[in-house]
């Protein structure tokens, strides 16, 4: 299959369940896609991740444009290939981590300025460059490069940030239509180009910036902006009033979210597609997500609790070790504490998705999601 395309397999309200095409693979949505920052998935090696049930990866072209390099990478023979990741990547456009991270920003019409964290060198990101990098890391899902600020932030300044972010949709459009069938071995057969809906809280910026993307034309569109700081019921209340601006058949992705309960909701609102670092973040300091919600391992209470996290979870590691070692891994900043850690939260949110995936088609969301909500209210088993 050479051509990118999405299809609907079912709907329960809001909720959809469907299969993205790629040329690598297809995505099972709705999907959580582990965040490879650095073309890696922390403290996991790429078939651990592929095993945990997850369909795609995402790249940070902020991080891998400055280190090892787009340049490189592509001499290398491109991401996949790089990392040994054999199946779909997409690649977020490094417009966050700007803002976020970089020393010394310049914002202007044409793109951003700035120093690089790593070593203060000056480079600059506009988004001709941003698509350009992205094609040669080889991805397979490319985003526009847009403007992200925090809320809460006045609605001159959230409006002015959408604009732009519409102006640099436009110019990315173009630059991804100008470099087809450049250079690599598929050319940019099979890729895809989404947009990001921008507009912070507000119900008619956010109207705006979804009729200003479609106007343009892309193969799926983002919601960013959320996860900045704002409460979990401002996004749900932005998810209610945006979605319904989307193209229902075109991929819905809400960016950098997030934890089980914000993923859970995201789909009951019509989103297919989620990443954040949260779970191996969370992971490597001692968190974890089963079906009991959050635990975390640094707490005493397990010090000397010789049972497994959950004795019924399909997940080998955690029925395997004892909350006891998992407890000692963590306190003592072992590594494998990291590790396995990290492979839990990952293949937790995959069930979870793979969850809701099976009752959108049975027309039961709504029951499991209640459930899951049940028992995450329920809490961890108590002390022994």
């Amino acid at each position: 299959m050479n051509n990118f395309s999405f299809k609907i397999l079912a709907t329960d309200n809001k909720a959809r369940t469907g299969e993205i095409f790629t040329p690598r693979g297809i995505i099972r949505t709705p999907a959580f896609m582990p965040v490879g920052t650095a073309a890696t998935v922390k403290a996991m090696y790429p078939e651990q991740v592929r095993q945990t049930g997850a369909d795609v990866l995402l790249g940070n072209t902020y991080h891998l444009m400055l280190r090892p390099g787009a340049e490189r990478v592509e001499r290398l023979g491109g991401l996949h290939q790089f990392m040994d990741w054999k199946y779909p990547i997409l690649t977020d456009s490094g417009g966050f981590q700007v803002m976020s991270l970089a020393n010394l920003r310049k914002l202007d019409e044409n793109g951003v300025t700035f120093r690089s964290h790593i070593d203060g060198v000056k480079h600059e990101l506009t988004p001709e460059r941003s698509i350009d990098i992205q094609i040669k890391l080889d991805s397979d899902i490319i985003m526009q490069l847009d403007e992200c600020i925090k809320l809460p932030a006045p609605i001159e300044e959230i409006e002015r940030a959408m604009q732009l972010s519409l102006r640099w949709a436009e110019r990315s459009k173009t630059a991804f239509n100008n470099a087809k069938g450049r250079g690599q071995p598929k050319g940019q057969q099979g890729r895809a180009l989404f947009g990001i809906v921008q507009g912070g809280d507000d119900a008619g910026l956010r109207a705006a910036s979804a009729k200003g993307l479609v106007d343009i034309g892309f193969d799926g569109y983002s919601i960013g902006g959320l996860a900045v700081g704002e409460p979990q019921e401002v996004m749900f209340r932005v998810l209610d009033e945006t979605v319904p601006q989307l193209p229902f058949d075109k991929p819905h992705y809400l960016m950098g979210v997030g934890k089980p309960d914000d993923i859970l909701g995201g789909i009951e609102r019509g989103i297919d597609m989620f990443d954040c670092v949260h779970p191996t973040r969370a992971g490597r300091h001692g968190r974890v997500y089963t079906r009991f919600g959050s635990i975390n391992l640094k707490n005493s209470r397990h010090k000397d609790d010789i049972r497994p996290l959950d004795e019924t979870s399909p997940n080998e590691n955690c029925t395997r070790f004892s909350r006891a070692y998992l407890h000692h891994l963590v306190k003592s900043q072992e590594i494998l504490g990291a590790m396995i850690l990290s492979q839990i939260n990952l293949a937790y949110y995959a069930e979870l998705t793979a969850g809701a995936r099976a009752a959108i088609i049975e027309g039961k969301l709504e029951e499991f999601a209640a459930t899951t909500r049940e028992n995450w209210e329920k809490g961890d088993l108590p002390p022994l």
